[in-house]
């Protein structure tokens, strides 16, 4: 499958998976590394919202969800470690609050489920911030700036613009930001896990388009520059991405947003960013 082939380093909903469905293979190496996904333990809450940070400083790490499969922000190099921009990134973050990452693999449309039942602290999976979900949860500053393109096979001469994605088939995760847009073009949408699955299901003529992340895409044209698909519209939006918090967690996000303003001030950011882009994504 074409999945395997894309996955050189080891790829949801906003995306936001991150909310975006972008799930892309990445040739890029991590600097940071990153921890092995934990699957029995919770989210350090103590006794409530307002006490996550001194719980995280007690309990010695942090617990983040992430998807696992969802490059190039949170993936298994060829190794089986997992790695990625927001995975490195949420690394960096723990070390400057002086705990440990611990990670936690969830699917997208589990994630803010997983949130809500404090199996993690913070999801880091390039969450868009939107208003509906600010009413219901905290975010860190945004640190990922990005829009979204329609993506088709590169011989496809009859879809050229969002208007023209009415009545054909588009691979989105139902709950995503993505496939709010394909929806709201009258798509009929199709169900995938993340980028890679929708690839597979492009290529293969299954369904005709999906929307994803533009820097998702750009990873997997600069690894992959052979595989047959191409950009033919792009949002007029830019959206902001965050860390995603419990409602109430003020200290916790206020030593996060610490941590990516020093990240940026001393240039780890850019590093990061750098690895994985070529360029600044916070900007």
């Amino acid at each position: 499958m074409l999945s395997a082939a894309i996955l050189l380093a080891g790829t949801a909903c906003g995306a936001k998976n991150n909310d975006n469905e972008a799930n892309t293979g990445n040739n890029a190496g991590s600097n940071a590394g990153a921890g092995t996904g934990n699957t029995n333990g919770g989210g350090n809450t103590g006794s409530a919202s307002g006490d996550a940070l001194a719980a995280i400083k007690s309990a010695g790490e942090i617990t983040i969800g992430t998807e696992g499969a969802y490059a190039p922000f949170s993936f298994h190099d060829k190794s089986g470690k997992l790695t990625g921009f927001d995975v490195d990134v949420a690394q960096e973050v723990a070390k400057r609050l002086g705990v440990k990452a611990a990670f936690m693999e969830t699917k997208w449309d589990g994630m803010l489920a997983g949130l809500d039942a404090k199996r993690f602290d913070m999801v880091a999976n390039e969450v868009t911030i939107r208003d509906d979900r600010k009413a219901k949860y905290d975010f860190s500053e945004p640190y990922i700036l990005s829009k979204a393109v329609l993506i088709v096979k590169a011989n496809n001469s009859t879809i050229k613009s969002l208007a023209d994605l009415k009545g054909k088939k588009s691979g989105q995760s139902l709950t995503s930001d993505l496939g709010d847009i394909a929806k709201a073009n009258g798509a009929q949408l199709v169900a995938v896990d993340g980028f890679n699955q929708a690839i597979d299901l492009l290529t293969s003529g299954r369904i005709d388009a999906t929307i994803n992340d533009k820097l998702s895409y750009l990873d997997l044209k600069k690894a992959r520059p052979d595989v047959p698909i191409k950009v033919v519209a792009e949002t007029d939006n830019v959206s902001q991405s965050g860390m995603l918090f419990r409602k109430g967690s003020t200290e916790l996000v206020d030593a996060v947003n610490k941590a990516l303003a020093d990240m940026k001030a001393d240039g780890r950011y850019l590093e990061i960013s750098n690895t994985y882009f070529g360029e600044d994504v916070s900007k």
